[in-house]
């Protein structure tokens, strides 16, 4: 019965339109800060906007509390989305949610329930974790993504309160969950060492069909790090494995900004926990072969990627690549160009198209924000920017960790990040900002070259994290957590003195506050920006809670 009614799904939604490739890319949220060029920009949603969160029904939603146990001072990860997926138990919106206890939990985020969780299975003893290296598992759950950069919004956009529209992919191939009915491979028994190097694994699929499911392209896979070092590979709309984890990382690392890009899985290394060096990792998904550039990492977004596939990373002290931003080959990590600033970085990279050049922004830990060109970052010399803001006198405790983007409909381009007060006033921003603040700066055009000139800045803020936009709208999180340079100061410690968490909606091109959650969230929160889409927005907490803020779905 069950597969009679998922073949009248699959032949219902051969009816309906698969969307593309770039609207899958502008709508979901793939990974850590969005996308592929680190953004957290969601380009259109058909409910939220300026003009729809000055009207009532933006709204708090549901929370789940989840059986996550924290490292330290890490918890849960924001949630990787999924906007619609059709199989035979209907249709579903899904969250996938990676927990610090090694636990991922997949969400059905219209209703607020639970679809399915997973203990993942490690091979390597637990260890005692610190702040810098808490140990579990650091980076969450994504799906994969396109190096190319998404096409810029023009206006409107698909939403939940537009017609269905169907998971159905190449021709034979059915519904998503039509490609789970075969019985997924069973998993080797956990060994008590890391494997020995072997020779790569025959691939199991045929490069013409690439995994992940990248948009039409089945299976519809999720992909987990585990704190072990491998890469898990499921099928999203139940869990199962859909083939033996793979060695990528020594166990025991502190793993960021897990991304998988064109078949390339990718993430950063930090604080050289469990003995793992510091520096970008990449698995080829059908070789199977990894590589590594090794380098003092800087943000928590890890690398970003321009639309040929580049990846780009920052880095702190230490080493030949100090106080830089690095490009690196696809796949190999080989160095292809660099930029050298006179101070550490403390973001991540993010890209963005500004008037047919596709651009740079990272910060460094004196608060400037450094504008490069990808076609030759840094010049001639290779310590030349277009343009940086001034000097601050930053906090080292609070240097941003990652910046976001986004072009308003009069095209417009925005860079945002999280300040401490200090630096909000040292960089030309007006208020009242004190403990801390999210600022953003313009592009403007001077002599034919582009600059960062200030707009406005945000209510004052515990803490704040980076910002999310979506469709104009810029969601700010006072985090509430208690930031201290005392590194005497334990993990519990800090927690006891941390204070809940606060939303806000402001208005992208304004900074006008829109909305707040006031006092509905319980707990302090830690990490990247909110993620969201489809006319919501979530938050994860310390405590283990995932809340969820939106316009209510019609049923």
């Amino acid at each position: 019965m069950r597969r009679l009614v998922a073949v009248l799904i699959c032949c219902f939604g051969c009816g309906l339109v698969w969307m593309s490739k770039s609207k899958a890319q502008s709508r979901d949220w793939m990974t850590g800060n969005g996308d592929a060029q680190r953004s957290a920009w969601i380009r259109t949603d058909a409910k939220i906007s300026p003009e729809s969160m000055q009207k009532p029904g933006f709204t708090f939603l549901w929370k789940l509390k989840l059986n996550n146990r924290p490292r330290q001072l890490n918890s849960l990860a924001p949630p990787a989305t999924l906007e619609r997926l059709i199989g035979y138990r209907g249709f579903r919106m899904l969250g996938f949610v990676g927990g610090s206890s090694d636990r991922i939990f997949t969400i059905d985020t219209d209703l607020g329930r639970m679809e399915w969780e997973k203990q993942l299975t490690s091979t390597a003893p637990a260890r005692p974790g610190t702040l810098a290296c808490p140990g579990g598992m650091t980076t969450g759950v994504v799906r994969p993504t396109l190096a190319a950069l998404p096409p810029l919004p023009s206006g409107g956009g698909p939403g939940r309160s537009n017609p269905a529209r169907s998971a159905v992919g190449e021709p034979g191939q059915g519904a998503v969950t039509l490609a789970n009915v075969r019985p997924s491979p069973p998993s080797p028994p956990p060994a008590a060492t890391p494997r020995p190097a072997q020779p790569p694994s025959p691939p199991r699929l045929n490069p013409a069909n690439p995994p992940g499911g990248q948009f039409g392209s089945g299976p519809f896979l999720v992909y987990a790090l585990s704190s072990d070092g491998r890469l898990h590979s499921m099928h999203l709309s139940n869990g199962d494995d859909y083939e033996p984890p793979v060695e990528f990382l020594p166990p025991n690392a502190n793993a960021q900004g897990l991304i998988v890009v064109d078949n390339v899985a990718y993430v950063v290394t930090d604080g050289n926990c469990g003995g793992v060096p510091n520096g970008v990792w990449a698995l080829d998904l059908v070789s199977r072969q990894v590589s590594n550039w090794k380098g003092n990492l800087a943000g928590q977004a890890g690398a970003a990627f321009g639309g040929d596939g580049t990846v780009y990373v920052t880095t702190a002290g230490g080493g030949e690549s100090a106080n830089s931003l690095v490009a690196l080959e696809p796949k190999t990590l080989t160095v292809k160009d660099w930029y050298t600033a006179d101070r550490e970085f403390s973001s991540s990279p993010v890209i963005f198209e500004y008037k047919g050049r596709t651009l740079i922004a990272a910060a460094t830990k004196d608060g400037r924000v450094h504008l490069l060109d990808t076609a030759r970052p840094g010049g001639a010399d290779h310590r030349t920017p277009l343009y940086s803001t001034r000097a601050l006198t930053a906090s080292e405790d609070f240097a941003p960790g990652a910046l976001a983007s986004w072009q308003d409909a009069g095209g417009t381009r925005w860079i945002l990040a999280p300040t401490t007060g200090r630096q909000a006033i040292d960089a030309g921003f007006t208020g009242a900002v004190t403990k801390g603040a999210v600022v953003a700066w313009k592009i403007v055009e001077q002599n034919g070259s582009p600059t960062l000139q200030p707009g406005w800045a945000s209510r004052d803020l515990i803490a704040p994290l980076a910002p999310t936009i979506i469709n104009g709208v810029v969601f700010v999180t006072s985090s509430g957590e208690y930031r201290t340079g005392n590194k005497q100061m334990t993990a519990a410690q800090r927690a006891q003195r941390s204070s809940r968490a606060v939303l806000y909606a402001l208005d992208g091109r304004t900074g006008k506050e829109l909305w707040s959650s006031g006092a509905t969230i319980t707990s302090f929160a830690r990490g990247g920006p909110l993620s969201g889409g489809m006319g919501q927005i979530y938050l994860t907490t310390y405590d283990g809670t995932i809340y969820a803020f939106g316009f209510p779905m019609e049923h």
